[in-house]
């Protein structure tokens, strides 16, 4: 019995190292789809701007204005480089995070096999010496009333 408590104690411990990694994980991902939406935003006004830049090129526009949304273009460019980068670095944490979480996951499961197959023996132990008390306390009646 004494066994099995630790193990009910460790694994409260494997419990508690799963919670945080759950809230760990919720969090990374919460990051992810953060900097994912961003990005998702940029490639939409990207969009937006060169349908706005081949119309100015298709209409007659000022060299100015097809100069200012082309530099635009440029920068939404760069800027959505970056955000890729971010997304990737974003998407790489959460997979770790996703991962020590499966792995605490599968620790707490672990334990709890383990805790059961424990209490599984002590209750069959218990039925045995049990069986064997009961044998003997036969034995005891049936010699008892032999002898009388």
């Amino acid at each position: 019995m004494v066994e099995v408590i630790g193990l009910t104690r460790i694994r409260e411990i494997r419990e508690n190292e799963k919670k945080v990694a759950q809230s760990s994980y919720n969090q990374s991902k919460e990051t992810f789809e953060k900097i994912a939406t961003e990005l998702y935003n940029l490639l939409k006004t990207k969009e937006n701007a060169e349908a706005s830049f081949e119309s100015y090129i298709q209409n007659t526009t000022s060299i100015e204005k097809i100069k200012e949304q082309s530099s635009y273009i440029e920068k939404l460019n760069q800027r959505i480089q970056s955000v890729q980068l971010l997304v990737q670095r974003a998407r790489n944490d959460m997979e770790i995070k996703q991962e020590k979480l499966s792995n605490a996951y599968v620790e707490v499961k672990k334990f709890d096999k383990i805790i059961e197959f424990k209490q599984k023996n002590e209750i069959e132990e218990a039925k045995r010496k049990e069986a064997n008390w009961m044998d003997e306390m036969s034995m005891q009646q049936y010699l008892g009333h032999k002898t009388r």
